[in-house]
């Protein structure tokens, strides 16, 4: 097995989930699926996750079973949402059923904090899911810590649209996916991977391609997909207002060799720089799939940035040790600070602090 397989995400082989079913406005009632213990969220950092196209909530639960996500997880709550109608096996979406737009369903998300009684969270979101989060922090800043945003776009082109015309006369029925759908979605997930032309990379590329065009005619329901992608594909340009209109603390995420490794580097240059910070990760497209522990590690950044997961200890450096005689190698104050517990030193501090343990690269 190569190094890049082993970073690779596992699928989940159980569930430590509960699953509610949230009534909205607009949206229809959304499957949310709560990973963690919500009865202790007062101690906990809360992460609200919306996903990306042609997949569902089980690629965020996936990777944080990843065993770099064991503390963060152990001290975390995970509310993961599915878009309408992208759970595993879902039936048709009525045909009188009015898709939400991104705006529509970034605004929603509120009432499933309301439904679970959740005061604040932290969005974690990816591609289409990003997208959505941008939207609700936008709407609902009062509630939300901060956002960490993978391949994240908020104007209205991008280099997907190259298939938009195609995706206008899809004809997709009871059988499954037309091939045009297929294209699309692999260009939006793999399309950094597809000029790359290593045997070994090519092998892996097609081992991965095929599992996920596997997963796509397996579980999710093709007629529901199409709608979701209409509504990624007919968003609304919000580049404009994000520098007056975003008020708290984001981290943008992107591979170097990713599709939309300039469109977010772009992105950022509209955004206010006092409160948005890029990290682009070296080697990879598929950030959250190749390099879980740097994606780990910058959501951990992140947190401790928001006054979250302050005794979860970063990954290669262990917590300072006591003498046994009592005094701490930095002296008796820290020791006397460290008689709290670990709960009280993750209980959410829910002032704004920017990030400043990731820096941007000169030039990006």
């Amino acid at each position: 097995m190569s190094d890049s397989d082993s970073n690779k995400l596992s699928p989940t082989a159980h569930y430590s989930e509960k699953k509610h079913i949230v009534p909205t406005e607009r949206c229809g009632p959304l499957s949310v699926y709560v990973q963690g213990d919500l009865s202790q969220q007062d101690k906990r950092a809360i992460f609200l996750t919306v996903h990306d196209l042609g997949c569902n909530h089980t690629s965020f639960h996936d990777f944080v079973e990843h065993p770099t996500m064991a503390e963060i997880k152990e001290r975390s709550v995970f509310i993961h949402v599915d878009v309408p109608g992208q759970e595993d096996n879902a039936p048709d979406l009525a045909d009188d059923f009015q898709f939400p737009t991104m705006q529509m369903i970034g605004e929603d998300l509120v009432t499933v904090l309301d439904f679970l009684h959740i005061k604040y969270v932290i969005g974690l979101g990816e591609g289409a899911g990003a997208n959505i989060l941008l939207r609700f922090g936008m709407a609902h800043a009062s509630r939300c810590l901060g956002l960490i945003l993978v391949n994240v776009t908020a104007g209205k082109t991008s280099v997907m649209d190259y298939f938009k015309d195609k995706f206008r006369n899809w004809k997709l029925g009871q059988v499954g996916h037309n091939p045009t759908t297929e294209q699309y979605l692999v260009f939006h997930k793999f399309g950094h991977q597809l000029a790359q032309e290593n045997d070994e990379v090519i092998k892996d590329r097609e081992k991965t391609i095929l599992d996920y065009q596997a997963k796509l005619r397996s579980a999710i329901n093709a007629k529901n997909l199409k709608r979701y992608v209409d509504s990624f594909l007919n968003r609304k340009d919000i580049t404009g207002v994000l520098e007056k209109n975003l008020k708290i603390d984001t981290l943008l995420l992107a591979g170097t060799k990713g599709s939309y490794g300039h469109t977010v580097q772009h992105l950022h240059t509209m955004m206010d720089k006092q409160k948005t910070q890029l990290l682009k990760i070296d080697d990879v497209g598929d950030v959250v799939n190749e390099a879980p522990e740097k994606v780990a590690q910058s959501i951990l950044l992140f947190c401790k940035g928001q006054g979250l997961l302050t005794s979860v200890a970063m990954p290669g450096v262990e917590r300072q040790r006591t003498f046994s005689g009592g005094e701490s190698a930095e002296g008796p104050q820290l020791l006397r600070q460290r008689t709290m517990s670990m709960e009280e030193y993750d209980k959410p501090n829910i002032r704004r602090l920017s990030i400043t343990a990731i820096q941007q690269k000169p030039g990006e």
